[in-house]
């Protein structure tokens, strides 16, 4: 089960990150990964399949990322009519692993990073 705390143990590991406000994450001034919870029109939306727990939105790479991760695992990944379009997926905190977690947060961050802050923290991990 992860936690607000696992997040920000993990996005304050890499480079030019900032938490300009609890449960938001920055790389420069561009946003990776944050805290979203759901709104009327997306309890709408989800009705019963709306969870109760807290909900991290993170960047992706593209809509094909998005679509596989969606697929991958409908019970941690999901989204709402308001993300249609946007590169970006709602997580069950409480359902993902920390192994699994590590990964889509950093992959959030190469995302929306740098190309020359990217390439040279690939670089230095092999």
């Amino acid at each position: 089960m992860a936690t607000w705390d696992d997040v920000r143990r993990i996005a304050a590991a890499l480079p030019e990150t900032a938490e300009p406000s609890p449960h938001e994450w920055r790389v420069g001034d561009k946003l990776y990964a944050w805290a979203r919870p759901l709104r009327k029109g997306d309890l709408e939306a989800l009705g019963d399949a709306a969870p109760d727990g807290p909900i991290l939105a993170a960047r992706v790479p593209d809509l094909g990322a998005r679509a596989a991760l969606l697929a991958d695992d409908p019970s941690v990944y999901f989204t709402t009519p308001h993300f249609d379009g946007y590169p970006a997926v709602l997580v069950r905190l409480e359902l993902i692993g920390p192994e699994e977690l590590a990964e889509l947060v950093t992959e959030a961050w190469l995302s929306r990073a740098p190309k020359r802050l990217a390439k040279a923290f690939l670089a230095e991990r092999g």
